[in-house]
């Protein structure tokens, strides 16, 4: 069973930076992706970052790129998604999700099989 433990957000105000966390257990090989999701009010959910266990290959929306990084720590388990330079326009809440495969970018929402439960990033102007 795949299980996503997602934590960190918080309240920050622009040009600040936070940290999410994700842990990930109960996939058996490395080929799956994991990544980051996001949803502000009245908006569709949007793909942030993903990352490829198998390569290691990373991705960013346009939004973030240059401002948030991904990493995987192997000795925890767990996705890193390092966001810098926060923007109002931030704000959202953000999730982490996973699927079997290997990627070759951020895929739809709905492409995604495994899902954590969701974190509040508020980014005060």
């Amino acid at each position: 069973d795949v299980q996503l433990q997602a934590s960190g957000g918080g309240l920050v105000q622009a040009g600040g930076s936070l940290r999410l966390s994700c842990v990930v257990s109960g996939f058996t090989t490395n080929e799956h992706s994991i990544g980051w999701y996001r949803q502000a009010p009245g908006k569709e959910r949007e793909g942030v970052s993903m990352l490829s266990r198998f390569d290691v290959s990373t991705y960013y929306a346009g939004s973030v790129k240059g401002r948030f990084t991904i990493s995987y720590d192997n000795a925890k388990n767990t996705v890193v998604l390092q966001m810098d330079s926060l923007k109002p326009e931030d704000t959202a809440v953000y999730y982490c999700a996973a699927r079997a495969g290997v990627v070759a970018g951020i895929p739809y929402h709905a492409g995604m099989q495994y899902w954590g439960k969701g974190t509040q990033v508020t980014v005060s102007s």
